[in-house]
């Protein structure tokens, strides 16, 4: 089972949107965080830590990724998916464009439909 953490700025749009589109993935489980105080789901190193992968939204996130978690990111994947915060929660252009961005990650990682 591949875990796959998806993070952006408050887990409010983008990454609960990335989790819920990718749940269904054969070999996937995934969750989502937020790097901001204040986030529905604040971004913990367990969270890190359980993660195969890690999908971030913008270079931001994966700054402040670096700084705060960076003894439990040894041998974590990371990837910037580069999404603005300019999308609702599950709005279709979202999806299309996750879809696109996160597909290639998940197949390089055995996991997929």
């Amino acid at each position: 089972m591949l875990h796959v953490l998806f993070v952006c700025s408050q887990n409010k749009l983008r990454s609960p949107t990335a989790e819920q589109v990718f749940s269904t993935w054969p070999g996937v489980e995934c969750t989502s965080a937020g790097t901001n105080r204040g986030a529905r789901n604040p971004l913990t190193s367990e969270l890190v830590e359980w993660a195969d992968l890690i999908l971030v939204m913008e270079k931001q996130h994966q700054r402040k990724l670096a700084e705060k978690f960076r003894a439990q990111l040894s041998g974590k994947r990371v990837a910037c998916l580069g999404i603005p915060d300019n999308y609702a929660f599950m709005e279709d252009a979202l999806v299309e464009l996750l879809q696109r961005k996160v597909e290639p990650y998940l197949a390089r990682s055995g996991a997929g439909r």
